[in-house]
């Protein structure tokens, strides 16, 4: 046979593969694509969740659930899927997967110093410029090492003031989320800033040694000031730390933290705690690390932009996306998620938006216009899930899901979810089970909500996307129903394993 045959026979046999793998994709979207009575579906919830849901006291409705197969057979389960529902914290996939293909898996974001003045034999004679860039991870070890550049290009003592330029992102004005009388001190409750540093957050390590308590924040800001109240117990077993933190805020903008409490002798305890905005907690963080690196600054701390005419002096770039996107999923990470929802606002915003959520709101929505998916539920404040105003459909999540497995990103984006029994807000979830390792899934917790979203296998291999929102104004427990549905799909195919 010539050559020219075997390469046409080869080009129609490529074209033929093509086109089963286009009606295959094509048969996968069909059942979010069409109404539920087009296409074969279950649109029964598994009596196990039923009698599960029975006995929370929890009614059916409450469940919006949707299980499709993605790589092999399987009946397809959507019920109550085209609910507006509270998605929680599974709502960073759409934020992520967005970021994914919007600002690729190998963006970074930069964070700059700039001066205005003169270097001379290590003086610089004039203003030191920190230019915040949206990094969301511009952690202390980062901003140690950007200190250090600019100490080895030779600058030892800043006769100026010390600048932070905070214009990177237009901030929506939103209320504070409070869950409930959660601790605004809280890490997790940090919200997002152009110049984000350390996600704001101070580590505080109580110990006592030789029958003294000692106290240490990290880093040691010089405006928090520790009052230690903790009383020394004698040597014994290490109890839970009762180590209390009372913060108070001064007139001049400083923090008194009281410590109280006990601490055994030989025993340590540690907490993180949020107690400064971000321009004082970030002219904190550089001072100390400065002062430590043999650096003064002269100047006060203010906040400004770098003029045009300003010098670079240092640059830092942040990890890739694709491992932002991995400590925003593992481990839940509200303040990063918000810090890259506002990252897209930016890079897309037109004189049309008034601030970068809702320029972010907007590409996102057009994004999954052009995938097909019709999101009119969706509504997106900060990227993150942690608010109240937050909605999509399970439908609407699994139309995502499915635009993601068939992503060229969807290695990248599949790796960022938690491993079901081994990590991420997965690790202690179903960890004796067939299912450990066998899945990827992203958590969502709310006073109200409990949802899961991602991807799992069943007992043949094959890969499903997941979705299971509950909305309830007590979910207590309800955790266990959704490994249920996890189960319980696993469970059914191997049941009808042939």
């Amino acid at each position: 046979m010539s050559s020219f045959l075997v390469n046409r026979r080869l080009s129609g046999l490529g074209l033929a593969l093509r086109t089963l793998r286009q009606l295959a994709l094509a048969s996968l979207l069909l059942p979010l694509a069409v109404s539920a009575n087009a296409a074969p579906t279950n649109t029964v919830l598994p009596l196990k969740i039923q009698q599960a849901l029975k006995t929370a006291k929890i009614d059916n409705s409450a469940m919006s659930l949707v299980m499709l197969p993605l790589n092999g057979p399987g009946l397809a389960t959507i019920v109550n899927a085209d609910a507006a529902v509270n998605p929680a914290s599974t709502m960073k996939l759409i934020t992520t997967y967005a970021a994914l293909e919007l600002l690729g898996p190998t963006h970074q974001w930069k964070t700059e110093f700039y001066t205005d003045g003169t270097l001379r034999n290590g003086v610089l004679q004039g203003n030191l410029y920190l230019k915040g860039g949206g990094d969301p991870k511009l952690n202390m070890e980062k901003l140690w090492l950007l200190l250090r550049d600019l100490r080895a290009n030779g600058v030892q003592q800043i006769t100026g003031d010390l600048v932070l330029d905070r214009s990177h992102f237009v901030q929506p004005q939103l209320a504070a989320f409070n869950d409930d009388g959660n601790d605004d001190n809280k890490p997790f409750l940090v919200g997002p800033d152009s110049l984000l540093v350390n996600l704001k957050s101070v580590r505080f390590i109580a110990r006592n040694e030789g029958g003294k308590v000692t106290l240490a924040a990290e880093p040691p800001i010089a405006s928090i000031h520790i009052d230690n109240r903790v009383k020394a117990l004698p040597a014994g077993k290490c109890p839970n730390p009762d180590v209390r933190y009372s913060p108070s805020k001064q007139a001049d903008g400083s923090i008194n933290l009281v410590v109280s409490g006990k601490l055994v002798d030989g025993c340590s305890s540690q907490t993180y705690l949020a107690l400064l905005d971000h321009q004082s907690y970030a002219a904190g963080a550089v001072r100390s690390i400065w002062q430590e690196l043999g650096g003064t600054i002269n100047g006060h701390d203010r906040v400004d932009n770098v003029p045009k005419s300003a010098r670079l002096l240092a640059r830092a770039f942040s990890p890739d996306l694709v491992e932002i996107i991995r400590d925003i999923n593992k481990y839940s990470n509200n303040t990063m998620a918000q810090q890259l929802f506002l990252s897209i606002g930016a890079q897309f915003r037109t004189a049309s938006d008034a601030d970068d959520a809702k320029a972010a709101l907007r590409v996102i929505r057009q994004w999954l216009a052009r995938k097909g998916i019709d999101a009119k539920h969706l509504m997106i404040e900060n990227g993150s899930g942690l608010s109240r105003q937050e909605r999509i459909s399970a439908r609407e999540m699994a139309g995502l899901l499915q635009a993601a497995w068939n992503s060229p990103y969807a290695a990248e984006f599949i790796s960022s979810l938690p491993l079901v029994g081994m990590d991420g807000t997965m690790h202690k979830r179903l960890r004796r089970t067939a299912l450990a390792g066998e899945g990827h899934i992203k958590t969502g917790t709310l006073n109200t909500v409990r949802a899961i979203s991602g991807f799992s296998r069943d007992a043949n291999g094959n890969t499903w996307a997941v979705v299971a929102i509950l909305n309830h104004p007590r979910p207590w427990g309800a955790s266990s129903i959704l490994d249920q549905v996890l189960l319980g799909l696993y469970q059914q195919s191997k049941v009808n394993k042939p």
